[in-house]
């Protein structure tokens, strides 16, 4: 029986995780293969329960489970620790690094009910379907960092290996290749070194890819380009603040950051997670959206344990609560029906029958 290690982690974390597991548990009613949950402790929490944001025992758990669900990590009453025990730097990016997940895949697709609860106008965003693929482990979240000789400064450094964009890069092919055959590769190459290394090395591996379209963009326009034409974009390849950075921004085109789920991979474990934060403002109160937390769940089928049709069911169910007019108050409108965290949960199960 597969191992699931659920974490989580702090915030809405806790009210979101619960209706994933019920989801996939409901999916996997009767199947053959069935799903063990285990808990445990990660960010704020695990700095609370165990005095440090990645436990020993979190780590050794991830390292064995077959997947992980995760829900999110951080909030105002662990910002003032320093960066590296803090639960983002010293809990997610730590166990990321730990696992190796080096890809961080995010989907996003306009769902025809969700047109108007975009911040663009519906011609922008109705044909909207594209993959961000965002580089996880290496960058300027990892590189070396600290004040420097004089108190008035402070550095950060973005060093990349060929091994780490090749990797990503060539991962970024083989999707495009399986999708609409485009790969747009998005670097600042007309300021930083780095991303002049990462497009010739992105030039090098597209001789192995001719059916594929490659394109490579600067960063900032980007940025215009996906609330201009998303359209035009089928995956985006990217390094790891770029990636951070655009997926929030194209979440939007959704309407909600709340429907972007993700996968992060290293070619065999998974870890899978909302593209959201821990939302403290809204914790406790039975309002935050399940929905990319139910989606992760589903690209957890999909990718760690092949069960495709099983994925899909999940997909189809949400997209059945949604054309019904249910919403959670982040994509409400005037005239939809408001249902709470558990509800929207206990929605998607019932679409499921």
């Amino acid at each position: 029986m597969p191992n699931v290690l659920v974490l989580p982690g702090d915030g809405i974390g806790l009210e979101i995780t619960p209706e994933a597991v019920k989801v996939l548990q409901a999916v996997l009613k009767g199947h053959s293969t069935t799903l063990n949950f285990e808990y445990g402790l990660i960010g704020g929490a695990g700095i609370d329960e165990a005095g440090k944001a990645l436990p020993d025992e979190t780590l050794a758990a991830a390292q064995a489970a077959d997947a992980i669900l995760l829900g999110s990590v951080g909030g105002p009453k662990w910002d003032t620790l320093p960066a590296p025990q803090r639960p983002e730097l010293g809990g997610l990016l730590a166990l990321r690094k730990a696992l190796g997940l080096f890809a961080n895949i995010r989907p996003v697709k306009m769902l025809p009910m969700l047109v108007e609860a975009s911040t663009l106008r519906t011609e922008v965003v109705k044909n909207v379907d594209l993959v961000v693929l965002r580089e996880l482990t290496g960058g300027l979240y990892f590189g070396e960092k600290g004040r420097g000789t004089n108190p008035n400064s402070a550095f950060d450094t973005l060093v990349y290996t060929e091994e780490e964009i090749r990797r990503i890069v060539d991962l970024g092919f083989q999707m495009a290749a399986k999708r609409r055959g485009r790969l747009c590769s998005v670097d600042k190459a007309n300021v930083l070194e780095s991303s002049r290394f990462w497009r010739e090395i992105t030039l090098d591996i597209a001789k192995n890819y001719p059916e594929v379209e490659l394109t490579h963009m600067y960063v900032d326009n980007a940025a215009m380009q996906l609330v201009r034409w998303p359209e035009q974009f089928d995956v985006i390849v990217t390094e790891n603040m770029f990636g951070d950075i655009l997926t929030d921004l194209a979440s939007m085109l959704m309407g909600s950051i709340g429907m972007i789920s993700s996968a992060s991979l290293n070619g065999g474990k998974g870890l899978y997670e909302p593209a959201h934060g821990s939302a403290p403002d809204i914790a406790g109160k039975n309002i935050a959206n399940p929905l990319a937390t139910i989606l992760s769940g589903a690209l957890m089928l999909r990718y760690s344990f092949g069960l495709e049709h099983e994925a899909q069911m999940i997909e189809k169910a949400v997209e059945r609560v949604l054309q019904e007019g249910y919403r959670t108050p982040d994509l409400a409108k005037s005239g939809d029906k408001v249902l709470g965290t558990r509800e929207m949960g206990d929605a998607v199960v019932e679409a499921l029958k």
